[in-house]
């Protein structure tokens, strides 16, 4: 698939998504905030279950979305997937937060186009 723009029509799979959403993260320091949400909301939801305080699990959109939301804003520079497509938005953080601790994501954003060595912009 060509690379996509939110202007261009709906995605209509998440198979189309995926590059598309890489596309979208292309900045190292933008990956590296939401594996920071994305690894913070899964030991908000380790921590509610150990202690059975499930009044932490309000914090788990704050600390998910608070990271990746800024990462748009600060260094990407972009508007987030989330607002257009929330449910592939969130499987695609799970699903590159995956790829990138077993270290095979190198090749996902390379099929996408996206080059691993990109400057943050001005």
């Amino acid at each position: 698939m060509a690379n996509r723009t939110p202007a261009d029509d709906k995605l209509t799979s998440f198979a189309d998504f995926w590059p598309f959403y890489l596309r979208e993260h292309a900045r190292p320091a933008t990956r590296a905030l939401h594996y920071a949400g994305t690894s913070l909301v899964i030991l908000v939801a380790a921590a509610a279950a150990f202690t059975g305080n499930w009044w932490l699990l309000i914090a788990m959109p704050l600390a998910g979305y608070g990271f990746a939301w800024g990462s748009h804003m600060l260094v990407e520079r972009n508007r987030p997937a989330t607002f257009t497509y929330p449910a592939w938005s969130l499987a695609a953080d799970f699903k590159m937060w995956w790829f990138w601790i077993t270290g095979r994501l190198g090749p996902e954003l390379k099929a996408a186009g996206v080059q691993p060595d990109l400057e943050p912009r001005s």
